[in-house]
């Protein structure tokens, strides 16, 4: 269903507020560098920090922006399943493609809660939903087992899987069928992923490298490995800059060394990109031929 390189979009914030229109012109400029389908209000867009209205303008105008031209997924995961029903609804309403839907977080549910979770999210409306898995985040994992059956709910259509584990693109394959959709959700790892079955990336670093990120995509998509492994290569430091501290501030960094409508605001608790970490994005930035 989806492919290829899917930004998971940063939010624009200027002076505190969301800053519509610089995001609607990172969404013209990101169709425009090739990039498959987008992703709003995903943890890049720093979602939890954004109240009810505010997530769903980001989601809004990212709909409006891309105006049809690449699917859009929008961020709809909540550690409470009633919160990520109520944004599943408004997503599916604002004629959204997908949403992604996060572990959910802190609450640290088991796997038969997980399964229940995503149940009652099928259960609730009938928008495909692509599985998120970041234990590094939620701290709560869904296990390749998990995964498995839960993919036998018709309207769980992918994963993007930020375990890290990359046996689990072959146990999701063996059990959820080889045309089950598997995105890998680190950038650093997104080669290996490919060569294993996986059919894209859902990117920070295709944030501020868009184009970089959708040819290499299309190397992978085309068994191209030679130049995928150069692409790789020459994205690698951007990959690991994005992370020199903690996300999205590199990122937001990044786009605001590329493009001056773009600010490097964060929101609280993450605070900008630091000294050590703005130099490390711009010597990736230099490296990768992006400045």
């Amino acid at each position: 269903m989806f492919s290829g390189s899917i930004p998971a979009l940063v939010t624009p914030f200027r002076d505190g507020v969301f800053d519509q229109a610089a995001f609607a012109r990172l969404v013209d400029w990101q169709i425009g560098e090739g990039t498959s389908a987008l992703v709003p209000c995903g943890t890049t867009g720093e979602s939890p920090t954004l109240g009810f209205d505010e997530h769903y303008q980001v989601i809004d105008t990212c709909l409006q922006a891309a105006a049809g031209r690449v699917p859009v997924i929008a961020g709809c995961g909540s550690n409470d399943t009633a919160t990520a029903i109520r944004h599943m609804r408004h997503a599916q309403a604002a004629g959204a493609a997908a949403a992604l839907v996060v572990a959910p977080y802190y609450n640290r549910p088991s796997q038969a809660g997980m399964i229940a979770h995503f149940q009652a999210l099928a259960d609730a409306s009938d928008l495909p939903i692509v599985v998120y898995n970041v234990p590094g985040r939620t701290v709560a994992d869904i296990s390749a087992e998990t995964m498995c059956e839960l993919a036998e709910i018709p309207t769980v259509v992918a994963i993007k899987d930020a375990s890290g584990d990359l046996t689990r693109v072959t146990v999701h394959r063996a059990g959820a069928g080889a045309d089950f959709c598997q995105l890998s959700g680190n950038d650093d790892l997104w080669l290996a992923h490919a060569a294993l079955g996986g059919v894209g990336c859902i990117s920070v670093t295709a944030n501020v490298a868009p184009r970089l990120c959708a040819d290499f995509a299309a190397a992978c998509a085309a068994g191209d490995w030679v130049r995928a492994l150069a692409l790789h290569d020459r994205l690698f430091d951007l990959h690991r800059a994005m992370f020199s501290d903690t996300s999205p501030g590199p990122a937001k960094y990044a786009l605001s060394r590329i493009h001056d409508w773009i600010s490097p605001e964060v929101r609280l608790p993450v605070i900008p990109a630091d000294a050590a970490s703005r130099a490390t994005v711009d010597a990736a930035l230099s490296a990768a031929g992006v400045l």
